[in-house]
């Protein structure tokens, strides 16, 4: 009997034994499963991106031969350059097409025709005359920008085997186009407006610099007010600080802070920056400080975190050497608690250069042509610019939201990639 005994419970650890090995592969595959989703959701969601977005970097251009009449840019003969810049070089495109396609007739057909070119090439004639007024009088073989629907047509995104009335262009117009393509006359080129130019109501010529600008002045100004004050704050509460009620209610609210949805400081940034304060709408300076209300609390936090991981025993050695509380705190605690405060500052500022709902509730979504001079001129960022882009109709506004956003991912993946690398390249193991 006490052998039989024996065996059953030898059997019955055995079994355990078994139903946890089997337990702990499971999980095992579960994590390594999750890991392959996350790794195949992340790959389908930039290469998405990327497919929609990559033919932006192209745009479809048109040669035509332009005669720069003087009787229309400079009929006086005196060169003023503030006359040559009022000249109507929309009429040097329009007589190069009509000669180019002498048939078309009616003013329907006619605007049909001029609709081959962006409505913005008249102002590359202009540039291109002020940059040498030498032109002036001689014909050249010009490439001007397309229009966003021929654009999409020659990039594939315009069907043209179905019926004209679901096509932004009739078959008078792609027979148009084909012709001039058979001639050598369109060619896609490396679309340099996109990173040059500011927004602009016809997608062919719109561009992110005028957004990027503005981002990079809306950072600066939370770099400016959001470190300073997060890491002053921060090394008070952890170094300074009574340990009162009051510090934990501070403590308390800082943490909650940083769980606050974002679209609340931008009502508060609507409220007291806006409406109380007086300051310019669709600026900078107020996007700026909005987000840097929103950054204090995970600069703070970062700060104190990295405070406290510093051993007590830096601190007993710098007070046995005469160092005062301050001393030990800024030349001692403070140098070896910056990577770790540089890095939380850098993961704060890439979390509020990617934010939204903040700018749209102060303005900044307003449509913004020029690029930005200082922090008080009206501005946009670039988040706030994808979503203007995003909400378009236009075909051609596609691919250019999503050849933004790959720009705004690219400058999230740098900062978070800085971030570790300060981490990696100053940390410090106890």
């Amino acid at each position: 009997m006490t052998d039989l005994a024996t065996q059953s419970e030898a059997d019955d650890r055995n079994r355990r034994r078994l139903r946890r090995t089997r337990g702990e592969k499971r999980f095992r595959f579960y994590c390594i499963a999750a890991v392959f989703a996350a790794i195949a959701f992340l790959v389908f969601l930039l290469g998405s991106i990327l497919l929609s977005g990559y033919t932006a970097l192209l745009q479809t251009h048109v040669r035509l031969d332009i005669a720069y009449e003087a009787a229309l840019l400079d009929p006086d003969g005196s060169g003023d350059e503030a006359a040559l810049r009022r000249a109507d070089y929309g009429a040097l495109i329009r007589k190069s097409l009509m000669e180019k396609f002498p048939n078309v007739e009616g003013r329907r057909n006619l605007r049909r025709l001029f609709a081959l070119v962006s409505g913005q090439a008249r102002f590359e004639l202009r540039d291109r005359v002020l940059e040498s007024p030498a032109r002036i009088g001689t014909t050249e073989a010009v490439w001007l920008t397309a229009s966003g629907d021929i654009d999409m047509l020659m990039k594939g995104y315009m069907r043209r085997d179905v019926p004209e009335a679901a096509r932004r262009l009739n078959n008078e117009q792609i027979g148009w186009i084909d012709r001039l393509a058979a001639e050598g006359a369109v060619k896609k080129k490396f679309n340099t407006a996109f990173f040059t130019r500011a927004d602009s109501r016809t997608p062919e010529v719109a561009g992110i610099w005028g957004a990027v600008v503005g981002s990079f002045y809306t950072m600066l100004v939370t770099l400016l007010l959001a470190f300073p004050i997060g890491l002053m704050t921060g090394v008070y509460l952890q170094e300074f600080a009574t340990k009162n009620r009051w510090a934990r209610l501070v403590e308390v609210n800082i943490n909650n802070l940083a769980a606050v949805p974002s679209i609340v400081f931008g009502l508060l940034g609507l409220a007291v920056f806006l409406n109380f304060g007086g300051l310019p709408r669709s600026a900078p300076l107020v996007g700026g400080i909005t987000l840097a209300l929103m950054t204090l609390p995970t600069i703070i936090i970062a700060t104190r975190a990295s405070l406290l991981s510093i051993p007590p025993s830096i601190r007993e050695a710098a007070r046995g050497v005469g160092a005062s509380e301050t001393q030990v705190v800024l030349h001692h605690v403070l140098p070896l608690a910056m990577p770790g405060i540089l890095t939380g500052t850098i993961i704060g500022m890439a979390r509020a250069l990617g934010e939204t709902a903040p700018l749209l509730m102060i303005g900044m979504v307003a449509f913004i042509a020029d690029i930005p001079q200082s922090i008080t001129d009206p501005s946009t960022a670039l988040p706030v610019q994808i979503f203007l882009w995003a909400d378009s109709p236009e075909r051609a506004f596609v691919e250019r939201t999503a050849a933004a956003t790959l720009i705004l991912l690219m400058f999230l993946i740098t900062m978070n990639g800085l971030a570790i690398f300060l981490r990696k390249r100053f940390e410090r193991r106890w």
